[in-house]
């Protein structure tokens, strides 16, 4: 485990409607083939680290809040996927390999 970078443990399983999911301290994954994949990890990665920020029922509430206001507003399912602010942040520095050794606290709030 890499400096900074939250403890996860990664499991398979294949009845996943998604590639991933983050549910600190786990990463829900729909194939193990996806471990490979440094990008998607890191994504998850971001995700462990905002729940460990503000806690994982407030950041599903969050996330699920976001998620059916965008809807409310006219957004498609995936669009208003990606307008979550949490994801924002994910996605947005999802390559950045040195972002967790650098990222502000509640960065996700800054999007």
């Amino acid at each position: 485990m890499k400096r900074n970078q939250p403890r996860a443990f990664w499991i398979a399983f294949e009845h996943l409607h998604v590639n991933g999911m983050a549910l600190f301290p786990f990463v829900l994954i729909k194939d193990a083939k996806l471990l490979q994949d440094e990008v998607f990890k890191n994504h998850e990665r971001i995700h462990l680290r905002q729940q460990i920020e503000i806690g994982i029922i407030p950041f599903y509430l969050l996330y699920l809040t976001m998620y059916f206001i965008n809807r409310l507003k006219g957004q498609r399912h995936y669009q208003a996927y990606r307008n979550i602010l949490f994801e924002q942040e994910a996605f947005s520095h999802e390559r950045d390999f040195i972002y967790l050794k650098s990222r502000k606290w509640c960065a996700w709030a800054r999007n």
